[in-house]
């Protein structure tokens, strides 16, 4: 008997994650239940040690975790969410049944037990789960509950508690030995690793080139339609039986590798010898090979596969991806978008293989359903593929969708649908051309080509690649009829040359692939993680690229030397392995806990120094504590520093990189240059290094003052160059006495190389007074953040040039007055850049120069530049992404201010009850306890924001 037949005149309280999905779910549900939103998690480890509890002290108080009592996680309700709580509190008391509905995984598992641990419910609880919100499932869901399953709540538990101990305890070492505010985590910083390595292995690629020959051979007949062409393109292979040297014959060095002596590596000047022996040359076939050619479909979406594909094809990051994917599933769309199976229920393979028939006809349809075996090892739980909802699929056009959600919408649907048709089949053929040079030399040239004679799934679905220049499965090459000993005649025959390129960087969907091939972190968590990794500034974005920043360098070289076990790749994916033998039962917790953190045996157990705790070959899991404990050995000065050139050394300083080249003269300074934030670093060369440091940079004097007699400088500065006053030693610089320098942005015509002292000067005396106006009112010229101006009390006035500043005067200025203030806006600037059409508004996206800098613009949405983001070199995929991000996170929400009451009581008329103005001044009263609520809640929540910025950060 289901738990709403037992209470049949009852009131459910069914409590979701999101106000979304309770809206969604609470049309489905009807009269009896009321859906209400925990708005995520509602208890968790304390941020910061203000949070925790007196009665705890020391270690316990900074970690949130008692260590030394078999790891007890110390929990307290998330400031932001007491409200929450107590609303659920008061629906809970009027309520004879609880279902406790969030998602089937162990997030959702552990907020389930939360809240009840919370809520400590006096009446029955369920566990109610589903993997889509349709009618249906939801219905069958309140029917079949099931209890919470403690084995997924501890195993997310020992997650939350791995990730603080790792978080809390070596992000200190960070901040203490590179910079301030700085984070890791147990997958960010093998995933920032990861990153760091592949630009290493650019660092140290070095170039080659080779050539081959492309020639065009023609058969000699007429072509009588496009399947027989009467001419094709092969590439040389062989010269007298040595094969033509490609790019895989060379390594990362530039040289051919080893085991190369039956290769030919082609200069330009061979290549133009060998073509010009050529030029006479009868060629023929030497031989034809055909081979059937079959192609089944791809397996449906996991989280992982999703990620990858609407980065490829969409344009979407991982998070953009699941921001998108969360909306779909939650407006009952889509089925649950977090899961590692590529499994469907009988229902939807149903669904699937109609809407095959029923589209393309039963041809498309295979005699019996596929089924796919999931890829990945330990599939966190039982979930179906992500596919369309519902036992019918609702066709793009049928849903109503638009903009971003119809696109990620019509993939899934695309990708399921082909899932269950017919494989692609056809011919391959490789046609090999053989001739003869002048000067006797035996050459081979190689041509291959596809046909698709059944194009089966590909009729519906074509996969993307990373690899721009890959070839997709649909393209089709077609080679004429041809068979062994046809003579061909060479109609071109061109020298090419190549270089070899180094390793791509990582995009968010390669990276996505990296680390799920490695089986390092859970699928679930890669969105969030990349996100990490470019908040942190350990990495930001160039194009589609992933580029790790200087101070990711000096990051990934202290963890690999003192902590390189916590960031080697197999032992992150042996910790997953036992987290996943938590959550099976197979292993326990707090004993592994304890290996984790105390090392093998427990507490004060691990031999030797800390850096061999951290680096050794053992089984042991570490001993966390005795490495950030004992940082003897970590010089800061050492990880923070890479060498450029014998004399040329690159410094992740406190303010950022620099690169520094040592005074000759022992005990004077040496030159130091900032380096651009946004410079990758395979892009600093030694060339590029000297340049910096020969360009003017730091102090420059310019002289003193003669007023003063302060010493005038001349510096760069973030914001750009600007001049500034030494102050005498001993000034106060704190206080109310405190003296600040005088300082001035350089104009826009000056820089540091040509500034005088006249012209620094000229710049400290601004503002200047112009005069009076006949009010007596004073009129100054100033330069301001949007240029230069005049000022008259509160009116300002646009000057045409920075020069004014110096000779307007005060007829002029009062002139300027004396025409009207324009209020419109002046005549819009030509875009600076245009990108093309955006593939969502279908409207021409430029970037245009705005008050607060460059933004990229459809007309309807804008978004500003990022900081990695350059005028110059944004593609239109970017600026595409930016106004994605700026339409996904809606409009800016303004507060309004409330206008004081009213005194209405006095307007009323004498017809109105007195019960009405009762009324009237207890709604009145319930608003100002509300208001004062509320921003007693946002106060607290200020609070929080600003003290757990200085804390540690415990994120995967």
């Amino acid at each position: 008997m289901s738990p709403s037949s037992e209470t049949a005149h009852g009131q459910r309280l069914v409590i979701v994650e999101s106000p979304a999905k309770a809206k969604t779910i609470k049309g489905y549900l009807g009269p009896g239940y009321i859906v209400e939103a925990s708005v995520g998690h509602i208890r968790d480890l304390p941020s910061t040690a203000a949070e925790v509890p007196d009665k705890y002290t020391g270690e316990v108080r900074r970690l949130g975790v008692d260590v030394d009592h078999d790891f007890a996680p110390i929990y307290v309700v998330n400031a932001d969410k007491k409200s929450q709580v107590s609303k659920l509190k008061s629906l809970l008391a009027e309520s004879d049944e609880l279902f406790l509905a969030t998602d089937e995984d162990r997030e959702g598992e552990a907020i389930a037990w939360h809240l009840q641990q919370v809520l400590k419910p006096k009446v029955p609880v369920h566990r109610m789960v589903f993997h889509e919100i349709t009618k249906s499932a939801i219905q069958e869901a309140v029917a079949n509950p099931r209890q919470l399953n403690q084995r997924l709540v501890d195993a997310q538990e020992t997650r939350r508690i791995l990730d603080r101990l790792y978080g809390f305890e070596v992000s200190p070492v960070l901040w203490k030995k590179v910079m301030p505010k700085l984070s890791a985590g147990r997958v960010q910083s093998v995933a920032t690793r990861l990153v760091v390595e592949r630009e290493r292995e650019r660092m140290a690629f070095r170039s080659a080139s080779y050539w081959d020959l492309v020639g065009t051979f023609g058969t000699g007949r007429t072509a009588a339609d496009a399947a027989n062409p009467e001419s094709f393109g092969a590439r040389l292979i062989a010269v007298d039986g040595k094969r033509i040297a490609s790019g895989r014959d060379f390594g990362q060095d530039g040289r051919l590798k080893a085991g190369s002596a039956n290769t030919l590596h082609l200069d330009e000047q061979a290549a133009r010898a060998l073509a010009a022996a050529l030029e006479q040359t009868a060629f023929s076939v030497r031989g034809v090979e055909s081979k059937p050619y079959r192609r089944s479909p791809y397996a449906p979406f996991r989280t992982t596969t999703l990620q990858q594909e609407a980065s490829r094809k969409l344009g979407f990051g991982a998070k953009r991806t699941m921001q998108v994917a969360q909306k779909l599933y939650e407006n009952g769309f889509i089925t649950y978008m977090r899961t590692d199976s590529t499994t469907l229920s009988d229902t939807a393979v149903s669904a699937a293989r109609a809407q095959v028939t029923q589209l393309y006809g039963a041809d498309y349809l295979p005699d019996a359903p596929r089924t796919y075996a999931s890829k990945v090892k330990n599939a966190q739980e039982a979930h179906e593929a992500v596919r369309p909802s519902g036992d019918r699929f609702r066709t793009p056009a049928e849903t109503g969708l638009s903009g971003d959600d119809f696109r990620l919408y019509e993939l899934i649907w695309m990708r399921t649908v082909a899932s269950q048709m017919k494989d692609a089949v056809g011919q391959s053929v490789t046609v090999k051309v053989a001739g003869r040079s002048a000067d006797g030399r035996d050459v081979e040239f190689s041509a291959s080509g596809k046909i698709i004679t059944f194009h089966g799934f590909l009729k519906a679905y074509v996969e993307g690649a990373d690899d721009p220049n890959a070839e997709l499965d649909d393209r089709e090459r077609r080679l004429p009829q041809v068979a062994q000993g046809d003579p061909l005649a060479a109609e071109q025959l061109t020298p090419e040359g190549h270089a070899t390129k180094p390793p791509a960087r990582y995009t968010e969907a390669s990276l996505v692939k990296e680390l799920e091939d490695r089986e390092i972190g859970r699928p679930s968590t890669y969105a969030s993680i990349i996100d990490t990794i470019i908040g942190r500034r350990y990495v930001f974005k160039k194009g589609t690229a992933l580029v790790p920043s200087f101070l990711s360098f000096a990051v990934v070289n202290l963890l690999e030397k003192h902590f390189g076990r916590l960031v080697d790749y197999d032992f992150t994916a042996k910790m997953e392995d036992d987290l996943d033998r938590i959550a099976a039962g197979e292993a326990q917790s707090v004993p592994w806990l304890k290996r984790f953190y105390f090392g093998e045996g427990g507490e004060g157990a691990a031999a030797g120094g800390a850096a061999e705790a951290g680096n050794g070959d053992g089984d042991h899991l570490g001993g966390l504590k005795e490495l950030v404990t004992d940082l003897g050995a970590i010089d800061a000065r050492e990880i923070s520093s890479f060498r450029v050139s014998d004399d040329i050394t690159l410094r992740v300083g406190r303010y950022g990189p620099y690169v520094e080249r040592a005074s000759e003269v022992e005990g004077e300074p040496g030159q130091r240059a900032d380096i651009p934030d946004e410079l990758p670093p395979d892009e600093l060369t030694v060339e590029l290094a000297e340049e910096l440091l020969a360009s003017p940079s730091g102090d420059y004097e310019l002289g003193p003052d003669p007023v003063s007699g302060n010493q005038l400088v001349a510096k760069k500065g973030r914001f750009g160059p600007y001049v500034t006053e030494i102050l005498p030693e001993g000034t106060p610089k704190t206080g109310k006495n405190a003296v600040k320098p005088r300082t001035a942005s350089l104009f826009k015509t000056m820089s540091l190389d040509t500034v005088t002292l006249e012209d620094a000067l000229k710049l400290l005396s601004l503002p200047r007074v112009v005069g009076v106006d006949q009010e007596g009112v004073e009129i100054t010229a100033q330069n301001g953040r949007y240029g230069p101006y005049l000022k008259r009390g509160t009116d300002s006035r646009s000057l045409a040039d920075e020069d004014q500043l110096f000779t307007v005067t005060l007829e002029e200025a009062l002139a300027i007055y004396a025409q009207p203030k324009q209020r419109g806006r002046a005549a819009a600037a030509p875009p600076l850049k245009e990108l093309g059409t955006d593939p969502v508004s279908e409207r021409p996206v430029v970037v245009k120069d705005g008050r607060f800098g460059p933004y990229v613009t459809d007309g309807e949405t804008n978004a500003t530049l990022r900081k990695d983001d350059a005028v110059e070199t944004i593609t239109p995929e970017r600026g595409y992404e930016l106004l994605a991000e700026k339409r996904a996170r809606g409009p800016v929400k303004k507060t309004a201010k409330k206008a004081p009451a009213k005194k209405a009581a006095a307007k009323k008329t004498a017809t109105k009850t007195a019960a009405k103005k009762t009324t009237a001044a207890a709604k009145t009263a319930a608003k100002k306890t509300t208001t004062a609520k509320k921003t007693a809640t946002k106060a607290t929540a200020a609070k929080k924001t600003a003290a757990s910025k200085t804390t540690a950060t415990d994120e995967g």
